[in-house]
């Protein structure tokens, strides 16, 4: 088992490298010059020379990488333009907010995408497996925030249900926070589900077709046991590896759906963008502006 992981991390290693230095070479094409962009509009020649030796922008191009990587092994990501403050700390802060939504994101998309899978693989041909691929179809088609604008609108707005924005933490209040949490949740999972959906009535049908149903079913074994208890286990194998990588989409991927709910939360207000590492420490500004042009969101 050990000499396994040590092939594996033997493996990692370069790969991790090479999207390193993939990441940093790109970040060099970005448009502008991080120096006088922080100097401000008066751009004081002073002022820039003193960012440039400061953020190391007079450096070859591989001490600044060297500079770059060394501070991300050290957890140094740099200092955020909005706030002063330590990426990294930025980041523990607002790293419970991503997983509690992300957590409760794949358990609605699981009760969502399972069932309806199996039910689609069971009734397949019916207008039950045409009214579950219909579903996930609009699930996988329809951009996040749509869907979770519609339900502001609908629970907020008109029904005054639940908050709008906002969040709470779960030691403060379970009830607000549930109520906070409940509907950007359901917008991120709603998508996933689709996705899993598919992929466990791809999955069940393949089982549901092989010698071993087909010898229980010959054996008077009832059909929701054998589902459920026979097919299920080997079909939920690739269901659950891509569960996995759709829960770590989740964590990464969010940032529309934490916009729409939770921007008018000043503890979480996280300029995102501005908080991405860069070459010689410089956060990528251009992009934060690009960014709240095209989102439309009102950081």
């Amino acid at each position: 088992m050990l000499e396994f992981l040590a092939k594996r991390l033997a493996q990692v290693l370069p790969t991790l490298l090479f999207v390193s230095m993939l990441i940093f070479g790109l970040q060099q094409l970005l448009p502008g010059d991080p120096a006088k962009i922080l100097a401000g509009e008066d751009q004081d020649p002073n002022v820039v020379a003193y960012l440039r030796t400061k953020l190391h922008l007079d450096e070859p191009l591989p001490v600044r990488y060297a500079y770059w990587v060394g501070g991300v092994l050290r957890g140094d990501l740099g200092e955020s333009l909005g706030t002063q403050q330590q990426v990294l700390e930025l980041v523990l802060q607002k790293l419970p907010v991503t997983i509690e939504l992300a957590s409760m994101a794949m358990l609605i998309a699981l009760i969502i995408g399972i069932p309806a899978g199996i039910l689609a693989a069971v009734k397949c041909g019916t207008v039950w497996d045409a009214l579950a691929n219909a579903v996930a179809l609009r699930g996988i088609s329809t951009p996040n925030f749509w869907p979770g604008i519609l339900m502001i609108l609908l629970f907020s707005v008109q029904l005054g249900w639940l908050p709008a924005s906002g969040y709470v933490s779960p030691f403060e209040d379970l009830r607000a926070n549930l109520a906070a949490m409940i509907m950007p949740a359901f917008v991120l999972g709603n998508a996933i589900a689709g996705v899993l959906m598919r992929h466990m009535r791809s999955a069940m049908l393949q089982v549901l077709t092989s010698d071993y149903v087909r010898t229980a079913r010959s054996k008077g074994l009832h059909e929701r046991t054998l589902v459920l208890k026979h097919a299920l286990r080997n079909a939920l194998t690739p269901v659950i590896t891509l569960g996995a990588l759709e829960l770590g989409t989740l964590l990464s991927g969010a940032v529309l759906t934490d916009l729409a709910y939770f921007a008018a939360n000043p503890r979480l207000r996280v300029r995102r963008w501005r908080c991405l590492p860069a070459p010689g420490r410089v956060p990528g500004a251009s992009c934060d502006g690009a960014a709240r042009r095209c989102s439309g969101w009102a950081w």
